[in-house]
């Protein structure tokens, strides 16, 4: 059993072992942000970087794409089943993709970065088909990590219908071959081509389920629909998210699983203890995922990133699009080295040309979470919140704020000829707004509930009086609710909100109704 796919079983996280490229760590020090190589311990779990970078290869599978690009249905398992890619070179994120009509997500890592791929660490959110496979072995990256599921090129099987089962009996040959291709492909390469799952820390999920609850986007629709159960309305969210990602990304038959185990060349995990264990990460990781996407409620499509200012130049983004991409600052958060909340952003930029990936024109520009300075270890800066008197004792001062990192550690340059756009989980503070601006972002996706107040410590005056950005906050779509708030205006946006000074709106009481 001393396989390197193995590891993911060991269920003690201060020992395990998950590979070549991040070593041992000890019990009582927390993993190295994505950032930074900081050891900072918070006062709650938080994701590690392997777990962090699945969930961000499964949710690039379910990337929003348009119906023109013809994309294979996923319920047509003989075909090519949809594949999200996270490119991780440094712990940093350089690449989030996604299949396309045409292309597979390896093909577009290979389009997309070239050379740039030698020493790069892949997830994969399937295990690549062997076109793929050879490709970026050939590049010289440094690790594959897939998850194990279902693979790119379909193993599942039977369908009820003679005709498809007919078709499926041709494709299934052709998977096994290409499973057995991409196994011969695994046993004789450099790059370390594995599984890489860990358990989750204790009260983990509880933890991510109460954050993901309290999140200032439900926070806004409870203030707005004071009747509203949003806490209901979020656990048939989550019970909605919990079972469309079991559909697409677990396989329920225990059996037909380890089938599909055994022909991608993972023996080992059909074996008692390890096949439940597996089973059991993988479902606290759709677990996970559930919860984080449930931030944002449908309901009826009553709110959504809407323009907070007067007209100007550039196209919005679908809500679709923006709901996606503020989800993965959302998963970014839950890596905070701050013990207090967790922030995350991402930045996207829209080319004028390359469809080639399934995200359409738009690559990624940076992404980041708020984190203490690079090298820090515990202890090092003062973790104390804003309720210690000792003003010279709190965190503020040490904090590297997500935006600052998304800038500093992106991949790519912001070009003043393409619409760049910064997703943050959190009303950009005074120290930020002008660090967005002057990179030359032009549209930010945010809450806006802090907006216009100062905490002292930490002050959000600029953002509201911010030009030159395209801001859109999330909030109630007038046209859907027409006239339920004064501060609605006709073309959809809002008007300016009262502010406090200092701390937090209460949330409204259920019984204060319209």
């Amino acid at each position: 059993m001393a396989t390197s796919e193995s590891r993911c079983n060991d269920t003690d996280p201060g020992k395990r072992r998950v590979g070549d490229r991040f070593g041992k760590g000890r019990s009582d020090m927390r993993e190295a942000s994505t950032q930074t190589d900081a050891k900072v311990r918070g006062h709650g779990p938080r994701l590690s970087k392997v777990n962090l970078f699945t969930l961000l290869s499964l949710w690039m599978e379910l990337f929003p794409r348009k119906e023109k690009e013809g994309f294979p249905k996923q319920t047509e398992r003989w075909q090519v089943r949809s594949t999200g890619l996270v490119v991780v070179q440094e712990r940093s994120v350089t690449g989030l993709h996604c299949s396309s009509a045409n292309l597979h997500a390896g093909q577009i890592a290979v389009i997309k970065h070239g050379p740039r791929l030698r020493g790069c660490d892949l997830y994969f959110s399937r295990k690549p088909c062997s076109t793929c496979l050879k490709m970026i072995i050939n590049a010289g990256v440094h690790q594959i990590s897939y998850w194990p599921g279902d693979p790119e090129m379909s193993l599942l099987t039977g369908s009820g219908d003679s005709n498809h089962d007919c078709r499926l009996g041709c494709r299934s040959q052709e998977a096994v071959l290409d499973a057995k291709a991409a196994e011969r492909l695994k046993s004789n390469s450099r790059p370390h081509i594995c599984v890489l799952l860990q358990a989750l820390p204790s009260g983990m999920q509880q933890f991510v389920e109460e954050t993901s609850k309290d999140s200032e986007f439900l926070g806004r629709i409870a203030r707005d629909d004071r009747c509203l159960d949003v806490g209901e309305l979020f656990r048939e969210q989550q019970k909605h998210n919990l079972d469309h990602f079991n559909r697409a990304f677990f396989v329920q038959d225990q059996s037909e699983h380890r089938g599909i185990l055994s022909k991608m060349g993972l023996e080992n995990f059909c074996i008692e203890p390890y096949f439940s264990n597996l089973r059991q990460n993988m479902r606290d990781l759709i677990t996970v995922l559930a919860s984080v996407a449930s931030s944002f409620l449908d309901h009826g499509q009553r709110y959504g990133f809407y323009d907070n200012g007067p007209a100007q130049p550039g196209r919005p983004l679908s809500q679709e699009v923006a709901k996606h991409c503020i989800i993965q600052a959302q998963l970014l958060a839950f890596r905070t080295d701050d013990p207090k909340v967790g922030v995350g952003a991402v930045i996207w930029a829209e080319g004028k040309s390359g469809t080639c990936d399934g995200t359409g024109r738009m690559y990624l520009v940076g992404s980041g979470y708020n984190a203490y300075p690079v090298g820090s270890e515990y202890a090092e800066f003062p973790q104390m919140d804003d309720k210690q008197q000792d003003r010279h004792s709190r965190k503020y001062r040490y904090i590297i704020h997500a935006e600052q990192n998304a800038l500093t550690f992106r991949c790519a340059e912001l070009r003043e000829d393409e619409n760049t756009t910064i997703f943050v989980t959190k009303c950009p503070c005074d120290e930020c707004v002008p660090l967005i601006k002057g990179a030359g972002v032009k549209q930010i996706y945010t809450s806006d509930m802090d907006s216009g107040k100062d905490k002292h410590d930490i002050s959000y005056l600029q953002f509201e009086n911010l030009q030159g950005v395209q801001k859109f906050v999330w909030q109630r779509n007038s046209q859907v609710c027409p006239g339920q708030l004064n501060s609605c205006l006709s073309n959809g946006c809002m008007g300016k909100h009262s502010r406090e000074t200092q701390g937090n709106d209460p949330l409204p009481s259920k019984r204060q109704c319209f």
